[in-house]
């Protein structure tokens, strides 16, 4: 599957950074705005401890972890909306993604330039999300424009349904309100995909603090957590700088690291997780002595489905799927405990793959 997160932010905040860490990828970065121009694309493995445990039970000749892409955007400044900075470049590249991951500024350093001349995330956070949400404004007036008298002459069912849809988010635009508040249905997201709106893409904010705020943050971190809950939005506390050192570690090096620093998980895993859960992702696994695997799915996608992400074959000779938990398969040991116990399962072709599902696809075609 095919699914993006995008990392915005306002120059300087520690995007690059982040990236760097993120896809242990070499980018360039400096000190002053629009040191990335191009939308660097990363492919970042998704933490997970099962894909070990699998790893030990089967001995597999290989393993391969489940994956998505992080890109880093070009920084955006006030005025993108308009054509300001790289504005343009930077909305056209963040509409391509699927979910966006804010880099926000939370720590004080008088060697790092701010763009404004000061630490302040709150601001930091409106000043971008008023430049998307002028954005949005401007792709659905255009179309208001475009097809809103045809509609109301012709009275056409579809063109009526798809005004008054936009109408109601231009609406919510022009009070500041991104479209994923207003709880669209999928019938209406459906309606609008083709416009590729950015406030309808789920976004979570990276709060970038110095080493020795990482584990409970600090007065920045609390302003942007409240201004979260009250959006219904995501965050996670990460030091950039401290991740991109971690980068350079082997597991056992970074394990002792963590470990004298108090955390559990580093940052960078967090926002990993968090933003795979952000994109409604979820993991299946295919196991045997050949490879243990993990397999990206949608949540709410069905097993012929799920099987075509293997291979089309495996959709369209779709006959059965043999299924069992993760979490059976670990309580019992081994897979013949399992079926003793039932909880061996075949199901057709109505059936909702759950994470954590180990499948194995009975196709013919």
């Amino acid at each position: 599957m095919s699914l993006t997160a995008g990392i915005v932010g306002l120059p300087n905040v520690g995007k690059s950074t982040l990236f760097n860490a993120i896809t242990k990828k070499n980018i360039l970065m400096a000190n002053y705005p629009f040191a990335t121009i191009d939308p660097n694309v990363g492919v970042v493995v998704v933490p997970d401890d099962r894909v070990d445990v699998l790893k030990n039970m089967y001995n597999p000749e290989r393993v391969i972890p489940t994956t998505y892409e992080f890109t880093d955007i070009a920084g955006l400044v006030k005025g993108a909306s308009n054509g300001e900075g790289l504005g343009n470049k930077f909305l056209s590249h963040i509409r391509e993604v699927d979910a966006v991951v804010e880099v926000v500024r939370c720590f004080d350093d008088p060697n790092i330039i701010h763009v404004d001349g000061s630490v302040d995330p709150i601001r930091d956070i409106e000043v971008i999300n008023v430049e998307l949400v002028l954005s949005d404004l401007e792709i659905v007036t255009s179309r208001i424009n475009k097809i809103g008298k045809k509609a109301m002459t012709t009275k056409n069912k579809d063109d009526v349904k798809e005004i008054e849809l936009l109408e109601k988010i231009k609406c919510a635009l022009e009070s500041n309100i991104p479209v994923r508040k207003l709880g669209l249905d999928d019938e209406e997201k459906k309606l609008i995909s083709s416009f590729n709106l950015i406030t309808l893409k789920p976004i979570i904010y990276a709060m970038n603090v110095e080493d020795n705020d990482i584990n409970i943050g600090n007065e920045y971190t609390k302003k942007v957590i409240g201004y979260a809950n009250k959006e219904g939005s995501e965050t996670a506390i990460i030091c950039a700088k401290l991740e991109s050192e971690l980068a350079e570690l082997d597991d056992e090096e970074k394990k002792m690291f963590l470990d004298d620093l108090g955390i559990k998980e580093s940052g960078v895993e967090t926002l990993i997780n968090k933003t795979y859960d952000l994109l409604g992702l979820a993991t299946f696994f295919t196991v045997g002595k050949d490879e243990v695997r993990a397999w990206t799915f949608k949540k709410g996608m069905k097993a012929p489905e799920c099987a075509g992400i293997i291979h089309s074959d495996f959709e369209k000779g779709f006959i059965k799927a043999e299924v069992m938990s993760y979490s059976d398969l670990v309580t019992a040991g081994n897979e013949l405990k399992v079926r003793e116990l039932g909880k061996a399962r075949i199901e057709g072709k109505e059936y909702i793959m759950q994470d954590g599902d180990i499948c194995h696809f009975r196709f013919n075609v």
